[in-house]
Formats: structure tokens, sequence, C-alpha cells
């Protein structure tokens, strides 16, 4: 039996994967290597996804905030587990300035940085800096941060909205007074994502606790909520962190408890991405094409005309007329 789809998921469920993607027109390859281009389609999705998955978030009493694509590299090496983590996947920037040498545009030699950058490959680093210059009281805490942007981390096999070099994502990083806050609301988040996950998008999940080796960079629990794909594999979507007092000891968030006495502060992070939506459209679809829940649904009704010669101006006329 012909499929609109092919390969077939039985035949070859990576190759219908990526049919899929390109027969709904979600996004495609970018020139950029390992990054994508999410197209109309896609992004009205994505928007979709991140509007409901927002209000959850601020019903938390989180904050949205915005901080630099940009990061000292010297940020990345205050926590060393942090840096062992990223500092393969890191893209530096290291000139400020082109120019055109021998007839090609080039990095001007004499534009070098003094100190080289980072592409954020995830906030932890520039948002605790900022959270030591903020936070100075007990009063000041609970501090809960969240920004959506994107985010680099230099891959060397991509798949679309699974793993490329540049993805898009929330993360929330919090700080706390005492350690039980912040456990509390490191499990509490990966509930938030479940719930999520399972009454919007319609995907049943798996809550853990990942192991030492694929904790998270500087954490001391990392919780995670995976789902499994109809090939029988595992997707991680979402990631909780318990970080204890590694990044506040690293970058000094102190703060003044009731008694007066100085403390370091508790804090979590915890992200989803865009790898949610490949959770979504390889839970949903078949061999004939894209199939979405409706909450994610950016059209909820198709009127697809069905005519003969003679009568179709009066068909589409009234199929408009029905559509609108």
């Amino acid at each position: 039996m012909k499929t609109a789809i092919t390969p077939t998921r039985q035949e070859d469920f990576s190759t219908w994967y990526q049919n899929l993607i390109v027969e709904a027109d979600l996004a495609e390859n970018s020139p950029v290597r390992g990054c994508m281009t999410v197209k109309p389609y896609g992004w009205a999705i994505w928007e979709l996804m991140k509007n409901e998955m927002d209000k959850r978030i601020k019903s938390r009493d989180v904050n949205n905030v915005c901080f630099p694509l940009l990061i000292p590299i010297d940020f990345l090496s205050k926590e060393a587990d942090h840096v062992d983590k990223f500092a393969k996947e890191c893209a530096v920037v290291t000139h400020y300035r082109l120019k055109k040498i021998d007839g090609k545009i080039k990095p001007d030699p004499e534009s070098c940085l003094t100190e080289p950058y980072i592409i954020r490959p995830t906030s932890e680093t520039i948002i605790g800096e900022a959270m030591s210059r903020w936070v100075k009281s007990y009063r000041d805490l609970p501090l809960k941060l969240n920004q959506w942007v994107n985010v680099m981390r230099w891959e060397m096999r991509t798949r679309i909205f699974l793993r490329t070099s540049e993805f898009y994502w929330q993360e929330g990083h919090n700080a706390f007074k005492d350690h039980e806050s912040a456990t509390r609301d490191a499990k509490e988040m990966l509930f938030v994502y479940y719930n999520y996950m399972r009454d919007i998008l319609a995907i049943d999940g798996i809550i853990g606790e990942k192991t030492p080796e694929e904790r998270f960079g500087g954490a001391d629990h990392t919780y995670t909520v995976e789902q499994i794909m109809q090939d029988g594999k595992a997707l991680q979507s979402a990631t909780s962190h318990d970080l204890g007092q590694h990044f506040s000891k690293a970058f000094d968030i102190k703060f003044l408890n009731e008694s007066g006495v100085l403390e370091n502060a508790w804090t979590t992070s915890w992200g989803s991405t865009t790898r949610m939506m490949g959770a979504l459209f390889m839970s949903h679809s078949d061999d004939d094409g894209l199939i979405l829940p409706p909450s994610v649904a950016p059209y909820q009704i198709v009127v697809i005309p069905v005519v003969k010669t003679e009568n179709q101006d009066k068909v589409f006329e009234y199929a408009k007329k029905v559509g609108n």
C-alpha cells in the first residue's frame, strides 16, 4: 500500500522522521553547519507550545529576563565540573571586526579580543554572576528567573529539532536560602514538564534521575522526563538540576540570613527545548504525514473543496465562506 511518507516508520524510522519534517514543511537544514531554519508552520507550532509553557512557568512566581548571548570565557572555568562538560561544545568569539584580506573577508588580525567570549551553551555562569549582585539578604530569596533564548553547542552529528548546534529553549535559574527549598523546586519543576507534555502534547513520559555520568556539569542531581518513541527508543525532553551550592560558591552568591550570618545560596536550573517538537512529531505522526494534538495545531479545521468543472466557482466561494 502506498503511503505519503516513504520509507515507512517500520522500514526506516530515522529516514521517515527526516522526510516527515520536509513534507510537513516544518524546517530545513541551514547554510550554517549543524543548524536549522524553522519555517513558518514549524515556528507557529513552537509558539503555541512556548505560550502554554510560559504560563505554567510564571504560575510558579518566576519572572522572565534576558541575558547576553556572549559569556566571558573565564566565567566557564569558575566551576570545574561545568567547564569539563561543556568545553568541547563551545563556539568561541575571538575578533570584533572583519577586513578584506587578499580579496576575501576575514577577521581583522588587529581586532583580536583581549578576552574571548563564548556563545552561551547554557547560562548558569552569567546568571550566577548577576545573582551575586542582586542577592544581599534572605528577603531577596527566593529569586526565580527564566529566559527564552537560543543557545549553541557544537554538535558533531545533528538531526533537525532533536540535536542541532543552535537550538531554542527556556532555561530557569533559581536561588534559595536553604537546600530543602532548592530540592523541592528542582523536583516540582520536573512535574511541571511531565504534566505539560501529558496534558498539552498528549505524550506520556517516564520521570527519573540521571546517572552520575549523565549528570549536568556542576549539579548534585539531574532529574529528567523521557518519552518512548514509536521505534522503542527513549528521548530526553526536559531536565531539572539541583545545583547545590557549587555555583553560589563559584560566583559568590551570598545572603545575610535572619540571624545576620552570611550564607551561600542554594541554586537550581531547569530547561526544555525544541527537542520537544521532535518528540511531538515522532509520537503522533504516521506514514501518511504529520499529526498534531489540537492544543498545538496552528490549523484546527481544514476545508477541502471537492468539485466538478461546472460548479467549481460556487464551491470554492462557499468553501472560502465556511473557512472564514
